[in-house]
């Protein structure tokens, strides 16, 4: 035992000094390790960490079926270690294909075939785990249906356990489930669900980053850009102290909002700031451009941003979102300058100006006059906008308004007496 136990140790070093140089013999090494039937402390206590190892090993080469074998081939083992050990295992070979990618598909499989062998050994702490997982790879998937009803389950299941820290992982799954179906009510009712329960217990930190993410994505939806910039900060900083990648998404929200209030002038400073400065990239540049854009009210400069940054505007749907918002006021603002020293302009006129399409120009102030930005009409006849004068309110007639409503509320009033005299 104690031979076998030594030689293992000798090859699990030897597997570790093989890494940087031949990795597929490391592979090799480690497998046979895992391989051995021996089954003391110390040599179940080198397996794990040969696993550990050979699961990294696989995620570099990109060898997704690879891993997917080495966690069926493990369940064997998974029998002579605590079911806490188990779990661990089991989370980090799944979070090793998902380094791969363009592995979704496996990931999604992977998880549905530890959801069926978890049920069959009972291990419902694990299950749990695998199916939220599963869940929010639905969910990424764009496989809503899916996903919201085994969420349902799940949340009713754990509810019931009261797992407080799992809890907050499905509450804030289904916040993000909900706001991806535009259902916000129901967003933020499971976000506030999540707050409760994280009130009660310890949240690791990026846990804690990741609510205060969601939180400011939901203000944000609400056109609550002060209150979503203060949740931003508070999730960029946590994220940017563990160097989580998510913390240039923080940022680029915080930077959002600050457009999105009127103050893209405090866009550069933020960029140039020391904690900007450590994520300087072509994502600060692509904002940096909008906000450059929406200060000088340059429709051709936006559009040029929108097309030179199109991954990094287009892409991320909360971005693009607030940044067609954004489009559609410079539009109006644009036009609404343009058409000021106007009472009656051509509408290929306005095009020429302002460097658009006759028919989106058209169609843009079609939808101005019904939302009563400004008052005027369309004679589509002649192809011309006509402007109306701003008519001014006479305060008379609000005051005539009260003085006949306050004497049919007195006729009224004399009609019942006279009512009941005459009874």
């Amino acid at each position: 035992m104690n031979t076998t136990f030594l030689a293992n140790a000798d090859s699990l070093a030897q597997a570790q000094e093989l890494q940087h140089s031949s990795v597929h013999e490391a592979i090799f090494i480690l497998r046979q390790i895992i391989q051995d039937p021996s089954a003391s402390v110390e040599a179940l206590r080198i397996k794990e960490q040969a696993i550990f190892n050979i699961s990294d090993l696989l995620s570099q080469e990109k060898m997704g079926e690879e891993l997917r074998s080495l966690l069926t081939e493990l369940r064997h083992f998974f029998s002579l270690i605590p079911k806490a050990k188990t779990a661990k295992i089991v989370r980090g070979i799944i979070d090793a294909v998902a380094k791969i990618p363009g592995t979704s598909e496996l990931q999604i499989s992977l998880c549905r075939e530890m959801v069926e062998w978890t049920r069959a050994e009972k291990r419902t702490f694990l299950r749990q785990r695998v199916e939220a997982r599963l869940a929010a790879l639905l969910m990424e998937n764009k496989e809503y249906a899916e996903a919201l009803t085994l969420l349902t389950d799940l949340v009713r299941e754990v509810r019931r356990l009261d797992d407080k820290l799992l809890l907050v992982d499905i509450d804030l799954l289904e916040s993000k489930l909900h706001f991806s179906l535009r259902n916000l009510p129901k967003a933020k009712a499971a976000l506030t669900a999540a707050r409760t329960a994280a009130n009660a217990i310890y949240v690791p930190p990026a846990q804690q980053a990741t609510i205060d993410l969601q939180s400011g994505i939901l203000h944000a939806e609400e056109k609550d850009y002060k209150t979503a910039f203060s949740y931003f900060f508070e999730a960029f900083e946590a994220f940017s102290a563990l160097d989580d990648p998510r913390a240039i998404y923080s940022l680029k929200y915080m930077l959002l909002c600050k457009v999105m209030t009127s103050q893209a002038d405090d866009v550069a400073g933020l960029i140039s700031s020391k904690a900007g400065l450590k994520f300087t990239g072509v994502d600060l540049d692509a904002m940096k451009a909008v906000a450059e854009a929406y200060s000088k009210r340059s429709l051709k400069d936006f559009e040029t941003a929108l097309s030179m940054y199109k991954d990094q505007l287009g892409e991320d749907p909360i971005v693009h979102r607030h940044i067609s918002s954004l489009y559609d006021t410079l539009l109006e603002q644009n036009l609404c300058r343009l058409i000021e020293p106007f009472s009656k302009v051509e509408i290929s006129h306005i095009s020429e100006l302002i460097g658009l399409p006759m028919d989106t120009v058209e169609s843009k102030l079609s939808q101005m006059i019904l939302d009563k930005k400004f008052a005027g009409t369309l004679d589509q006849g002649a192809g011309c906008l006509i402007i109306f004068d701003d008519s001014m309110t006479d305060g008379i007639f609000a005051t005539t308004l009260d003085t006949i409503s306050n004497i049919s509320k007195v006729v009224d009033s004399l009609y019942l007496r006279s009512a009941k005299i005459m009874a």
